[in-house]
């Protein structure tokens, strides 16, 4: 398989697999007696955007974790495509920085990613253009705004050339402007030929930028529908519910 390089101003180098990416059966997570994911079953498809929508406590953030391969599932499965298995990469909430600059963290990242050294200079540049990061190479990166943090956490998450990139809550706490800038940055990943899954409360931000939502309700899928559907007539009662500022319990 070609290796996947992060060009913001080409197109993706090679065409993505065929069917689906991802395919979650029967997925069941289970803790202290409760279950909180309660046989999920859908498919993932290879390319766009996929926003997972929800209240509080429906799920989402521990199904990512089980997509990444962090948590074993108590029953079902998570089954790659043979093409991406070991190219999947989250972006946690609140991601962890290294006391070093911008530059050390990406620098770390890339040579974690096996990026021969020759290579990690070419590949630096990049990340930091398509971050909009460039200015600031040298700057502590906890020195950074919550929006340049996030926008680094997420091109420091690229140095392994995932095909799948799962974002949790990416713009949770940001101002317009960084949160527009999150968006910028979330497409050029997709158009750079990586799908993308990302949690968000912020039922506009979805509508901007999904090509599909998947709808959790108490531990369970209540919906899988594509976006331009599902924002104009969401086919849950849950969904529906949501929308309008309730919860159905």
């Amino acid at each position: 398989m070609p290796e996947l390089r992060v060009l913001p101003l080409h197109p993706p180098v090679h065409p993505h697999p065929q069917g689906a990416l991802l395919r979650a059966r029967g997925l069941v997570i289970r803790r202290g007696g409760n279950t909180l994911l309660g046989g999920l079953s859908f498919e993932l498809p290879a390319s766009g955007i996929t926003a997972m929508l929800g209240p509080n406590g429906a799920g989402k953030s521990l199904l990512l974790r089980a997509l990444a391969g962090l948590l074993t599932p108590d029953e079902g499965e998570v089954a790659l495509h043979p093409d991406i298995r070991g190219a999947v990469a989250l972006v946690p909430q609140s991601p962890v920085l290294l006391r070093r600059s911008v530059r050390g963290n990406l620098l770390h990242a890339l040579a974690i990613a096996g990026v021969p050294r020759r290579m990690r200079s070419g590949r630096l540049a990049e990340l930091l253009v398509m971050a909009d990061l460039t200015r600031c190479a040298e700057r502590p990166a906890r020195a950074l705004s919550g929006g340049e943090q996030q926008r680094l956490a997420i091109v420091r998450a690229l140095a392994r050339q995932p095909r799948l990139l799962l974002l949790d809550e990416p713009t949770a706490s940001l101002d317009p402007r960084s949160t527009a800038a999150i968006e910028a940055l979330t497409r050029k990943v997709v158009a750079a030929g990586c799908k993308v899954v990302f949690v968000t409360h912020d039922w506009a931000q979805a509508e901007r930028l999904a090509d599909e939502v998947i709808f959790l309700h108490r531990g369970r899928i209540a919906e899988v529908t594509p976006a331009r559907r599902f924002f104009r007539a969401p086919a849950s009662e849950a969904a529906r519910a949501y929308r309008n500022g309730g919860l159905l319990l």
